[in-house]
């Protein structure tokens, strides 16, 4: 452990240093004992247009008071830490003080979230002690540095920091209690999913749509229709915090959501897809929640394919090509469809979330006079009506789709709801009799069985994160966009990771599964496991070799979908 320098060393050194060449800023690298915290300067950026310098400050739990019931557990920790890393985000906003200089001078940053609660490394809470992370700019005019703007900095903004956002005393009790209720309340509401056999549950009074495409927050209430269950499908749910919450249940099988363009299909499947993170209060969506495991699933025109066996799907390639270990460095929107929902089973998906608008049609459904036209034996494709009931009665995987254009899915789905204006109604009923009055003249192409999911053992030695002099070159170029050594990773078509700190430490977890966790004798879903299992223990700072606050936990199907996208893999199948 670094020694602690007193405040008094920084100062003198800041002091000292200012007017000389900006690498004098090195010198001031270290752990410093500030009133009530601990200041770590853990690295001094090269110059002032560099990347900013990484600072940490330790606030043990005597200086900031939270009381003991917001970080008794996992659940509470998370929640509290969101709360903190918002509340510092919000009054270096509110500051917007700025030493005027070169470059980054006199910023301050941390890394802010969105709508989601995620685990981050951004605050770090532990017994109480506070661990937060920033991105300090040093201030220079050119390349000289400013000490002095730099010592009110670091002995004067940052000490204002942690009596603004950090205690418990500056906060109003009520709105950090209902941050982390919340949190609580949403783990322990998908906790119960499994026991009550359900695959997502939508509150009532729940508010769905969104501001626009690019802008996640809520829509102003004003214009928004509350989301109102279906009396059929509405179920009670004694929450820790909220009490009884009465909302849809959605149980597990085949569901369907159908209904006329522009009437919400798409925002309620949107707001499944997101339920599988917990939300702030004020979002909107915080009791709306989804199994874990779930999985959206969409075509995706030229992705790369390793190995995959996606004969459940697609079988009998002309000039006798294999589809139990299919390859291609440009995939079909149906193939790559295949690929996908194998490819998440593999690392085991409980539940595929489908909206016809991004789906290959082909792939989807054959009707019969396509079938009387083309032959079975000359269509290599079996659709995926053919084959979602096999998925839950062979395998336990429930289907979510949201669908206009075939009535077919009538005949193989357990629950229909229709949305209209806005508004859920199960019409189960009516779907069932249309299909038993206007019987489908298609023939069943699924076969008797599924099929195989064929685990795949990925080589590390393919997984190479090296550009020329440097052993690691890895950037979150987007949310959707991973420069990995000399490859791009594209993940635009991957829907549900919600922030670039995500990506970023799917990244990084890229690493770690080539040098701690994969050996060419582990499946990528043993590897995973691992990995999660590390995690859980040991936190994000796992994927670093030095500590960062920018990064949010991503799920396992995530990383994965990263792996299968990067066109150097290899694997064993």
């Amino acid at each position: 452990m670094t020694r602690l320098r007193p405040a008094s060393e920084l100062r003198s050194i800041l002091h000292r240093i200012d007017g000389l060449g900006y690498k004098a800023y090195k010198e001031i690298e270290g752990r410093y004992e500030l009133e009530g915290f601990v200041l770590s300067i853990d690295h001094v950026q090269g110059d002032p247009f560099a990347e900013p310098s990484r600072v940490r400050l330790f606030v043990p739990e005597r200086t900031a008071q939270f009381p003991e019931r917001l970080w008794a557990n996992r659940s509470c920790r998370i929640g509290l830490a969101d709360f903190l890393t918002r509340a510092v985000a919000e009054t270096l906003r509110r500051a917007a003080t700025r030493v005027r200089g070169s470059g980054t001078s006199g910023l301050i940053l941390i890394d802010a979230p969105g709508q989601e609660v995620l685990e981050r490394t951004s605050v770090i809470v532990h017994n109480g002690d506070l661990e937060v992370r920033l991105k300090v700019g040093l201030p220079a005019a050119g390349r000289t540095v400013l000490g002095k703007a730099a010592a009110e900095i670091l002995l004067g903004q940052l000490p204002e920091l942690i009596e603004r956002a950090l205690r418990y005393r500056a906060h109003a009790p009520s709105e950090v209690e209902r941050h982390v209720a919340a949190n609580e309340d949403q783990d322990f509401l998908r906790e119960k999913l499994k026991e009550l056999g359900l695959v997502a549950f939508v509150a009532n009074g729940s508010l769905l749509p969104r501001r626009s495409g690019v802008d996640d927050r809520p829509m102003p209430r004003e214009r928004a229709v509350l989301f109102q269950s279906p009396p059929s499908m509405e179920v009670e749910i004694e929450l820790p915090h909220a009490g009884p919450v009465r909302g849809m249940g959605i149980p597990s099988g085949v569901t369907l959501i159908v209904g006329g363009g522009y009437h919400g299909k798409s925002t309620l499947l949107r707001a499944i897809e997101r339920g599988v993170y917990n939300h702030i209060p004020g979002d909107g969506r915080e009791l709306v929640v989804t199994d874990p495991t779930a999985v959206k699933i969409r075509a995706e025109d030229g992705r790369r394919i390793e190995k995959v066996n996606i004969s459940p799907f697609i079988g009998r390639l002309p000039f006798g090509k294999d589809t139990r270990s299919f390859s291609t460095d440009d995939a079909s929107g149906s193939t790559s469809q295949a690929a996908n929902i194998i490819e998440a089973l593999e690392v085991g998906a409980r539940v595929l979330l489908m909206d016809e608008d991004t789906c290959a049609t082909n792939f989807m459904i054959r009707d019969h006079r396509m079938q009387e036209l083309v032959a079975k034996e000359k269509e290599p494709i079996t659709p995926f009506l053919d084959k979602v009931r096999q998925l839950y009665g062979e395998l336990g995987v429930s289907t979510i789709l949201a669908i206009g254009g075939s009535g077919e899915y009538f005949d193989v789905a357990d629950r229909v709801i229709m949305m209209d204006e806005y508004r859920p109604r199960d019409v189960t009923a009516q779907a069932k009799a249309i299909a038993a009055k206007y019987k489908a003249e298609r023939k069943a192409e699924g076969g008797e069985r599924f099929g195989e999911i064929t685990p795949r053992r990925p080589l590390p030695e393919s997984i190479n994160p090296s550009k020329g002099k440097r052993d690691v070159k890895l950037k979150a170029a987007d949310r959707d966009e991973i420069l990995f050594g000399a490859e791009e990773i594209d993940l635009s078509a991957v829907e549900q990771i919600v922030s670039r700190s995500q990506t970023r430490a799917i990244g990084h977890a890229l690493v770690a599964l080539k040098t701690r966790y994969l050996n060419g004798r582990r499946t990528l879903l043993e590897a995973l496991e691992a990995l999660e299992r590390d995690l859980d223990r040991e936190g994000l700072d796992l994927l670093t070799p030095y500590p960062v606050g920018d990064l949010a936990r991503p799920r396992r199907y995530e990383i994965a979908a990263a792996v299968n996208r990067l066109r150097t893999l290899e694997v064993l199948a």
